[in-house]
């Protein structure tokens, strides 16, 4: 097989790709989301993550909610999210969330959180109690939950996962070769493990994948078929943006074209959704996925 040629990011110090140019974020949806998010002190991944679909989604009325605060115990190198010792768990968080979703008539509702390494139940009381919550105010409303690995305590994952969400998603955001340089505190082998239990769950399991790491072809093509062994779905691939300096430089820009090869190989080897583009993010487009079991 052949690879598509990329644009090395070196040469491009400063401007992105034409690709990856995104609208600002305007419209009376986007400012009444806004309005909500401020309102009931609301973390959303869609900020913390700098997520380039932000204008997009929350033009459309919809938001990506980050539960248990807004500061990790994890130092991944690719990520916005800040990094330190989080607060106290809010135990009105779900409430919160819950009433948000309500008021926002949210019809698809995608979860997340940070990973909080310092509580024994790595968070996953609140995670259950949150979508409980949800459940009771707004029992139409679909979930899609991004799970952090919970240090392998399987335990914790399956407290979560008897709520029986829509659909699971943990994102293994990078190929073997590269895991221990860009998630510095996560294991490859562990997050696949993760989402085996997830599948034999019997529930809906999605991860995704960043590039521009520094990964091939052929990493890339390892990462889909470990991901099949494990039992997931569903498959999203876009492009990683540096947040600052600090973090992990862009090695290559990857171009759309590459972008849609990556999606036939995946499609071809047996995924039933694959998401595949410069800007697509873990809950780009998430309702579509709602596919049945």
């Amino acid at each position: 097989m052949i690879e598509l040629p990329v644009v090395p990011a070196v040469s491009q110090p400063v401007r992105k790709p034409d690709w990856l140019r995104v609208k600002l974020p305007t419209g009376k949806e986007y400012a009444h989301v806004r309005s909500l998010v401020d309102t009931h002190k609301l973390h959303t991944i869609c900020e913390s993550g700098n997520c380039p679909n932000m204008g997009e989604c929350w033009g459309a009325g919809t938001a990506t909610f980050m539960i248990l605060g807004n500061i990790c115990t994890r130092s991944c190198s690719f990520c916005a999210v800040a990094t330190g010792r989080p607060l106290a768990v809010d135990v009105d968080e779900p409430n919160r969330v819950a009433t948000s979703v309500k008021l926002m008539q949210v019809k698809h509702c995608v979860i997340t959180s940070v990973d909080r390494d310092d509580l024994k139940d790595g968070g996953s009381i609140i995670w259950a109690e949150t979508i409980n919550a949800i459940r009771r105010e707004s029992p139409d409303t679909t979930l899609e939950t991004l799970l952090p690995d919970f240090k392998g305590n399987w335990d914790n994952l399956a407290r979560v996962l008897e709520t029986r969400p829509e659909v699971v998603s943990h994102n293994l955001e990078t190929v073997r070769r590269l895991t221990k340089e860009v998630r510095i505190q996560a294991k490859y082998d562990r997050s696949l493990e993760a989402l085996k239990h997830i599948s034999e769950a019997g529930l809906r399991t999605k991860s995704g994948i960043m590039l521009g790491l520094g990964e091939t072809e052929e990493d890339v093509l390892e990462a889909m078929d470990d991901l099949l062994a494990a039992g997931v779905h569903i498959l999203t691939l876009g492009q990683y943006l540096q947040p600052t300096r600090n973090h992990h430089p862009v090695i290559d820009w990857i171009h759309p074209d590459q972008f849609a090869r990556y999606k036939e190989f995946g499609l071809q080897k047996g995924f039933r959704y694959v998401e595949s583009g410069p800007l697509v993010r873990s809950s780009y487009h998430a309702e579509k996925h709602l596919f049945e079991m």
